[in-house]
Protein backbone atom coordinates (compact mmCIF):
# COMPACT_ATOMS: atom_id res chain seq x y z
CA UNK A 1 0.00 0.00 0.00
CA UNK A 2 0.83 3.33 -0.84
CA UNK A 3 -0.02 6.91 0.56
CA UNK A 4 -0.35 9.68 -2.29
CA UNK A 5 1.86 13.39 -2.24
CA UNK A 6 0.56 15.51 -4.38
CA UNK A 7 1.77 19.21 -5.32
CA UNK A 8 0.38 20.81 -8.08
CA UNK A 9 0.68 23.77 -10.38
CA UNK A 10 4.37 24.24 -10.14
CA UNK A 11 4.77 26.85 -12.57
CA UNK A 12 8.13 27.30 -14.71
CA UNK A 13 9.32 29.50 -17.58
CA UNK A 14 11.10 27.35 -20.05
CA UNK A 15 12.03 27.49 -23.68
CA UNK A 16 10.88 24.10 -25.54
CA UNK A 17 9.45 23.64 -28.46
CA UNK A 18 9.84 22.78 -32.24
CA UNK A 19 9.22 26.25 -33.72
CA UNK A 20 11.37 29.39 -33.03
CA UNK A 21 9.70 31.73 -31.58
CA UNK A 22 9.06 28.98 -28.77
CA UNK A 23 12.90 28.23 -28.37
CA UNK A 24 13.81 32.30 -28.57
CA UNK A 25 10.56 33.88 -26.30
CA UNK A 26 9.81 30.78 -24.26
CA UNK A 27 6.38 30.18 -22.67
CA UNK A 28 5.13 29.04 -19.27
CA UNK A 29 4.68 25.39 -18.58
CA UNK A 30 3.11 23.98 -14.96
CA UNK A 31 3.19 20.96 -13.42
CA UNK A 32 0.98 18.53 -11.49
CA UNK A 33 3.32 16.04 -9.79
CA UNK A 34 1.36 13.39 -7.41
CA UNK A 35 4.23 10.79 -5.31
CA UNK A 36 3.13 7.16 -4.63
CA UNK A 37 5.17 7.18 -1.29
CA UNK A 38 4.39 5.27 2.63
CA UNK A 39 3.90 8.11 5.01
CA UNK A 40 3.83 5.90 7.95
CA UNK A 41 7.23 6.08 8.61
CA UNK A 42 6.96 10.06 9.10
CA UNK A 43 3.80 10.08 10.58
CA UNK A 44 5.39 7.93 13.57
CA UNK A 45 8.74 10.13 14.15
CA UNK A 46 7.46 13.57 12.67
CA UNK A 47 10.59 13.81 10.95
CA UNK A 48 11.24 15.05 7.70
CA UNK A 49 14.56 13.04 7.48
CA UNK A 50 11.46 10.28 6.93
CA UNK A 51 10.13 11.32 4.31
CA UNK A 52 10.29 13.26 0.89
CA UNK A 53 10.72 17.05 1.31
CA UNK A 54 8.54 17.94 -1.04
CA UNK A 55 10.22 21.56 -1.30
CA UNK A 56 13.38 20.50 -2.12
CA UNK A 57 11.54 18.67 -4.72
CA UNK A 58 9.61 20.93 -6.23
CA UNK A 59 12.81 23.17 -5.96
CA UNK A 60 14.46 20.33 -8.36
CA UNK A 61 11.69 19.77 -10.68
CA UNK A 62 11.44 23.58 -11.60
CA UNK A 63 15.19 23.48 -12.15
CA UNK A 64 14.92 20.25 -14.53
CA UNK A 65 12.08 21.67 -16.75
CA UNK A 66 14.13 25.03 -16.88
CA UNK A 67 17.38 24.02 -18.44
CA UNK A 68 18.36 22.29 -21.71
CA UNK A 69 15.37 23.29 -24.00
CA UNK A 70 14.56 20.34 -26.09
CA UNK A 71 11.13 20.35 -28.99
CA UNK A 72 8.77 17.89 -27.02
CA UNK A 73 6.43 17.56 -24.32
CA UNK A 74 7.13 14.49 -23.81
CA UNK A 75 11.03 14.74 -23.46
CA UNK A 76 10.73 17.24 -20.17
CA UNK A 77 7.82 14.98 -18.49
CA UNK A 78 10.25 12.29 -18.70
CA UNK A 79 12.80 14.22 -17.26
CA UNK A 80 10.63 15.31 -14.62
CA UNK A 81 9.44 11.87 -13.63
CA UNK A 82 13.36 10.77 -13.34
CA UNK A 83 14.25 13.72 -11.23
CA UNK A 84 11.22 12.74 -9.07
CA UNK A 85 12.34 8.62 -8.91
CA UNK A 86 16.06 9.94 -7.50
CA UNK A 87 13.92 10.32 -4.60
CA UNK A 88 14.43 6.79 -2.57
CA UNK A 89 11.20 7.08 -0.75
CA UNK A 90 8.98 7.86 -3.91
CA UNK A 91 7.91 4.19 -5.57
CA UNK A 92 5.80 6.08 -8.19
CA UNK A 93 5.35 9.19 -9.36
CA UNK A 94 2.25 10.59 -11.93
CA UNK A 95 3.47 13.85 -13.67
CA UNK A 96 1.26 15.78 -15.67
CA UNK A 97 2.72 18.65 -18.05
CA UNK A 98 0.77 21.72 -19.00
CA UNK A 99 1.71 23.38 -21.87
CA UNK A 100 -1.30 26.13 -21.47
CA UNK A 101 0.04 28.77 -24.17
CA UNK A 102 0.78 26.61 -26.68
CA UNK A 103 0.89 28.22 -30.47
CA UNK A 104 -2.38 26.68 -31.41
CA UNK A 105 -4.54 28.87 -34.10
CA UNK A 106 -7.47 28.54 -32.31
CA UNK A 107 -9.10 29.35 -28.55
CA UNK A 108 -8.26 25.90 -26.58
CA UNK A 109 -7.55 26.18 -22.69
CA UNK A 110 -4.55 23.65 -22.21
CA UNK A 111 -2.13 21.43 -23.76
CA UNK A 112 -1.52 18.65 -20.90
CA UNK A 113 0.30 15.24 -20.82
CA UNK A 114 0.10 12.89 -17.88
CA UNK A 115 2.83 9.67 -17.47
CA UNK A 116 2.81 7.64 -14.59
CA UNK A 117 6.55 5.79 -13.75
CA UNK A 118 8.02 3.38 -11.42
CA UNK A 119 11.11 2.56 -9.83
CA UNK A 120 13.06 0.28 -11.68
CA UNK A 121 13.29 -1.18 -15.30
CA UNK A 122 11.36 0.61 -17.72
Amino acid sequence: MTDELAVLGIECWAHHGVFPDERREGQRFVVDLVLGLDTRPAAESDDLHDTVDYGSLTMAVKAAVESDPVDLVETVVQRIADVVLLEHRVEWVRVTLHKPDAPIPTTFTDVALTIERKRGPR
